[in-house]
């Protein structure tokens, strides 16, 4: 009975000294060492234009939609009233195409009056001409002659007449068309004058922290050309670099304890939201000619769970990973 509890005894010890051995000689874990990082953007004007007013400077925190910096632009308001100026044209011939004034319908209108006489006149000089032919007291070239004065001041009657009818149709429908569309481009070309003076006003994209400020009053800034970055500290992500052997197991989703040494080694629990493989240019080469490969780098990026209190981009942040099994 002894001897049995003795030999239990030795096998449990020579068990639990071959797990502390294992143990002892177990590879520690990867340290992989990321940082803080956040939602960037650099913002710049759509304008070109001199810098004439600043609200915010390196640290500001400000507000999606504060107005963070004014600029001028003599050409841009030159350009808006030239573009006022060509609309108001455009309207007036608009009008001039769709009416007529009164006076030039009343000439007309004593044209075809005249033109009535006229008629009238030489209708009955052919009558007379015709009558004294019949007595042959009249010849027959005077005759003719009469006929094509009637048929000349007929013609001359349906003249006026048309003058008349065109005078008090106004323009026709192709004119009145060109100038609608003439009035349209004008409107258009005021609107976009407009919005580009309204781009002057620069108003920022998010909330934020101004981190960089390269603008100066008194200076001319180019369309693009950045004037502030502003950074998202509200939302930041912790970022890492590891190599495509070790991420076994890993997705999109899966928790992590990441450890943020300027927090005084705060433990941060986060959840991974972007695996991406990095560029070409981040790959680990193999050391040898035989018997290994290339190994690409991938972007591990976990979101903290909850907010924490002065987690900032930058920070250095800590995770221990396992070792790739061999």
């Amino acid at each position: 009975m002894v001897s049995k509890l003795g030999a239990t005894i030795g096998a449990a010890g020579i068990a639990g000294l071959a797990v502390l051995l294992w143990f002892a000689t177990r590879p520690p874990g990867l340290i992989v060492q990321g940082e803080v990082s956040t939602d960037r953007v650099d913002v710049s004007p759509r304008v070109s234009g001199r810098i004439a007013v600043l609200n915010a400077d390196v640290g500001s925190v400000v507000k999606k939609g504060a107005v963070i910096a004014e600029l001028e632009s003599p050409q841009l308001a030159s350009a808006m009233l030239a573009a006022q100026a060509a609309l108001a044209v455009a309207k007036a011939d608009l009008d001039r195409v769709n009416s007529t004034r009164p006076e030039v319908i009343e000439v007309h209108r004593a044209e075809v009056s005249a033109a009535d006489a006229d008629v009238a006149l030489y209708l009955s000089d052919k009558d007379r001409q015709s009558k004294l032919a019949e007595s042959n007291v009249a010849s027959q070239a005077r005759l003719e002659q009469s006929s094509r004065n009637l048929e000349a001041a007929l013609r001359a009657r349906e003249a006026a007449q048309a003058n008349l009818d065109l005078a008090v149709a106004g323009a026709s429908k192709e004119e009145r068309a060109l100038a609608l569309a003439k009035v349209e481009q004008a409107q258009a070309t005021l609107n976009q004058q407009q919005t580009d003076i309204r781009e002057l006003v620069i108003s920022a994209p998010i909330e934020g922290q101004v981190t960089t400020r390269i603008a100066e009053r008194g200076e001319n800034f180019s369309a693009g050309a950045p004037l502030y970055s502003i950074l998202d500290i509200d939302h930041p992500w912790f970022t890492f670099n590891v190599r495509e052997d070790l991420l076994k197991g890993l997705t999109v989703g899966d928790s992590l304890s990441v450890m943020v040494p300027a927090l005084k080694n705060a433990m941060v629990a986060a959840r991974v939201t972007v695996i991406n493989a990095q560029g070409q240019y981040a790959t680990w080469r193999a050391t040898r000619a035989t018997g290994e490969f290339d190994l690409r780098t991938f972007e591990v990026r976990a979101q903290p769970v909850e907010p924490l209190a002065g987690l900032r981009p930058g920070m250095s942040a800590i995770l221990s990973w396992p070792r790739p099994e061999r």
